[in-house]
């Protein structure tokens, strides 16, 4: 993803890897929230000695391969491991080897750039959602919704003209 998101490749070309990183684990965790899905980040570390890392941010699942084992050779184990008739896999990959490995397993496969359009699709979503809970005639925590506090005028504006 890092290689093929605008906003990451960026950052990678300006030689801010851990910023790229941290993006692309906070657009994910947004859609991941926002879609209910269970993501794992796999980061490629097999020629940095002892960077091995596992750990939960953003309720995401963070791993940083052992040396000597690519990304795409976790993904591959983790795959046919987690894909079972209750859990559906879905891998995200440009990689056309990778894809047909995972598909072979049974897990489904996504491009970088469909990953990308659904992360961002989810990003409007998320704004125009926000949008709408944004504060209109009425209060915030107002146990009203809009037609109810409709209603509620038009009957104001009845009882005002017997008066």
């Amino acid at each position: 993803m890092i290689g093929a998101w605008p906003e990451l490749v960026s950052l990678k070309n300006a030689e801010k890897l851990e910023d790229a990183r941290e993006t692309l684990l906070s657009l994910l965790s947004n859609y991941a929230k926002y879609e209910g899905l269970e993501i794992i980040v796999v980061f490629d570390a097999q020629f940095v000695p002892g960077i091995t890392q596992r750990y939960t941010k953003y309720q995401l699942q963070v791993i940083f391969t052992e040396e000597g084992e690519t990304a795409d050779s976790y993904i591959e184990r983790v795959a046919g491991e987690l894909n079972n008739a209750l859990t559906q896999v879905t891998v995200a990959t440009s990689d056309l080897a990778e894809q047909w490995v995972v598909f072979s397993q049974g897990a489904l496969r996504t491009s970088a750039r469909e990953l990308y359009k659904a992360v961002q699709k989810t990003k409007k979503l998320i704004s125009e959602h926000q949008e709408d809970l944004k504060f209109r005639d009425f209060r915030r925590n107002s146990p009203w919704n809009e037609e109810q506090l409709s209603d509620l005028q038009q009957k104001l504006q009845e009882l005002s003209k017997k008066n």
